[in-house]
């Protein structure tokens, strides 16, 4: 990777703190994450408190509760519980306690209907935190470079392979060369023969994938650019990439790294295809004209069947 460019997440507050606060949780020191799941389990609460008191919540140190709060690109403490309870403030005007009990986490005691309402509100709720905290300015240079690459290889394993066919199939659709892999072997052999022409997706909620970040790395080590796509900007996967997209998921008891951060990356990748529709417009309007075209005549006339019964019913009746 030497002598390419470079640009890792940035540090300054660009969303709701407890959603940064989970991605950097994996990155921070024990002392520190015990700090971070004080603010996510207890935000409002949190914003009320000292630095000393905050500090024994946690059983950490008023330098821990500092260190922290740079972590996630505040000034001081001070900042922190300013934005903390301006959160709070909006986050509890309309707020009941029933939408307090459909947020929380899945029960065995739960009935399916409860079960319906809180993965219908988690569900919801990654796919508008993770359109909060994308970063627009990173979002655009990933649609330049796919945009104009020759190829993209896109790598993905377990959940995330569903995520990346979805996205070669989108890109297939507008005439654009792409392959997804969820096979180490084949994603790592056709990496080796990507260059600087080509981009390299990497796919993984967690951003610990070995089999992802390994494809991932070689197809940077022929030149490919990189881009990661990950639940947490400061995970292993981030270090290899060039431009890094992140999602803002948080799975529940039965539904880890399979369900809320699928729907995620989902909605990172629509967006990523949207705008390399509208930089090549013309070009996808063709294309999409051409394969509805092609795939037209496999779908069945309900029309036409519809009105065929009702002829076989009048001719019964008759």
């Amino acid at each position: 990777m030497t002598g390419r460019t470079r640009r890792l997440p940035p540090s300054p507050p660009t969303a709701e703190t407890v959603v940064r606060a989970r991605g950097l949780l994996p990155s921070l020191s024990p002392a520190e994450q015990r700090v971070a799941q004080v603010i996510i389990d207890e935000a409002a609460t949190a914003s009320r408190l000292t630095i000393t008191d905050l500090a024994e919540r946690a059983g950490s140190s008023e330098t821990t509760v500092i260190r922290f709060c740079r972590a996630m690109g505040f000034a001081g403490y001070s900042e922190l519980r300013l934005t903390l309870a301006a959160e709070a403030g909006a986050g509890q005007a309309g707020r009941t306690a029933a939408d307090a009990a459909v947020g929380s986490d899945i029960s065995e005691t739960d009935d399916l209907t409860q079960v319906v309402k809180k993965i219908a509100f988690a569900d919801a709720r990654a796919v508008e935190e993770t359109a909060s905290q994308i970063d627009v300015a990173v979002l655009a240079q990933v649609v330049d470079l796919v945009a104009g690459a020759r190829r993209v290889d896109i790598y993905g394993v377990g959940a995330s392979a569903f995520v990346a066919l979805d996205f070669q199939q989108k890109l297939h659709r507008i005439g654009r060369i792409a392959f997804a892999w969820s096979d180490t072997h084949l994603a790592l052999t056709s990496a080796a023969l990507l260059d600087e022409r080509d981009v390299a997706f990497g796919i993984s909620h967690t951003g610990t994938t070995s089999d992802t970040i390994d494809a991932f790395a070689e197809a940077g080590r022929h030149g490919a650019r990189l881009v990661a796509l990950t639940n947490f900007p400061k995970s292993p996967i981030t270090r290899v990439a060039d431009l890094v997209l992140t999602t803002a998921a948080r799975e529940t008891t039965f539904r880890s790294g399979a369900m809320a951060s699928r729907l995620a990356q989902l909605t990172v990748i629509d967006c990523v295809f949207v705008g390399v529709a509208q930089r090549t417009y013309q070009q996808t309007r063709t294309a999409l004209d051409a394969t509805y075209a092609a795939v037209r005549g496999r779908r069945i006339d309900t029309e036409r069947r519809r009105g065929g019964a009702a002829a076989d019913d009048r001719g019964g009746r008759g």
